[in-house]
């Protein structure tokens, strides 16, 4: 039975929360730091702080409680909906600061924070807590009027003060609220991003294995052909020979990734195992070169990309005559950083051939081209073309090789 690995919701619902932490505590400290510096200029640092830090430190929890909304709402929600979630919870959020400043006023230390007012008329307001001094420049005795505490207005002057904090809190907790949006809305576009590119990795990997598969069953039909003409030829040491190479050349290919790359000198391998499976079947008519110098021999190819063409030249080459026939493998280097690599076989043309070209699908050549474009796409090309003397494939590759270490 196939494992499915469990989702954790909780953990993926809350999967940003490092970073809505991180933008929280930021918003508040910046908050704090113009507390601090307006207590510093006034002259009374311990008494703000006392009197702001229980104002902060509910106002992290309210903020953290928006965030939880906002992540409660479904992952496909427009962002539409997504800000009139936080448009309610900053509402919320800010309607309950306000409800705990006023609730907690009578616990708070008297400030010696300072208000300076010049009116047009020439006297300066001072306003220092809940004192109210107008002082005329006449000389004459200063008016000081005292505010009522907090807790002995009547219900609607409460109510309009706690009204006027919570617009004052609204707009704090709708900025931290739009930042957050911002951050996560391009999450979500980043995330998006990389599962397309997951999506056509996948999908470009799929297509290079199904055109790496089409190269088996094309091979081993051609290849059981070979071992059958063996047998009923009566040549059953050759077919017990060619039986070995053949499961040789199978546990070796087959073992390979269908969509990696190899080295061109295992490339090579592969081709002499099936090499030798032909020259066994043909040993008076198949001469077989193969030139590949070092400096190529560790650039990469797409595993079992020359078999093709190596079956069609045995396809169109050596099964149509009786005659010798000459198979070259040959790899050089070319400008640009790439490499040539030209599979050619001599073939007779016209009344020299014993018999009439087998037909074929075309579909040796053009899965050797569909997979050069999904490896290298248009910087490879592949050309095929008949010759005075045969047959020649071209194929024009980047060099690349295996970073050493």
């Amino acid at each position: 039975m196939r494992h499915v690995p469990i989702r954790n919701h909780s953990t993926s619902l809350f999967a940003d929360w490092r970073l809505a932490l991180a933008s929280i505590v930021l918003f508040w400290a910046t908050y704090l730091a113009t507390v601090i510096g307006r207590a510093l200029l006034i002259g009374d640092l311990d008494g703000v702080l006392a009197n702001r830090m229980p104002h902060i430190g509910i106002g992290i929890i309210l903020t953290l409680c928006i965030y939880m909304s906002l992540r409660a709402v479904r992952p496909e929600a427009s962002l539409r909906w997504r800000a009139t979630v936080a448009f309610a919870a900053s509402s919320l959020a800010a309607v309950a600061q306000a409800l705990f400043i006023i609730s907690t006023a009578p616990d708070v230390s008297a400030s010696s924070e300072e208000y300076r007012t010049e009116a047009r008329e020439g006297a300066v307001i001072i306003q220092k807590g809940n004192e109210i001094r107008i002082q005329r420049h006449s000389g004459e005795a200063p008016m000081v009027f005292t505010l009522p505490p907090l807790e002995e207005l009547d219900r609607l002057g409460k109510i309009r003060i706690a009204a006027d904090a919570a617009v004052v809190w609204l707009f704090f907790f709708l900025a931290w609220s739009g930042v957050y949006l911002a951050m996560d809305s391009a999450g979500r576009v980043e995330q998006v991003k990389r599962r397309l590119a997951e999506a056509e990795a996948a999908t470009q990997a799929a297509h290079v294995r199904a055109l790496r598969y089409q190269v088996n069953p094309h091979f081993l039909f051609n290849t059981l052909n070979s071992l059958s003409s063996l047998v009923m030829t009566k040549r059953n040491e050759q077919a017990e020979e060619m039986l070995i190479a053949l499961s040789e050349f199978f546990r070796t290919s087959l073992s390979l990734d269908p969509s990696e790359s190899i080295t061109l000198e295992r490339e090579i391998s592969l081709q002499r195992l099936y090499l030798d499976i032909e020259q066994r079947r043909f040993p008076k008519r198949l001469d077989v070169t193969i030139d590949v110098p070092e400096e190529l021999s560790q650039m990469r190819v797409p595993a079992l990309i020359l078999q093709p063409l190596v079956e069609n030249a045995i396809k169109y080459g050596v099964s149509r005559t009786r005659a010798p026939v000459h198979l070259a493998i040959k790899a050089t280097p070319i400008e640009d950083g790439r490499a040539r690599l030209v599979v050619y076989n001599s073939s007779p043309i016209g009344p020299q051939a014993d018999r009439d070209p087998p037909s074929g699908t075309g579909t040796g050549l053009t899965n050797v081209r569909e997979r050069l474009l999904a490896h290298f796409g248009a910087s490879a090309t592949c050309h095929a073309a008949p010759i005075e003397d045969g047959f020649r494939v071209v194929l024009d590759i980047p060099i690349v090789k295996e970073p050493e270490g």
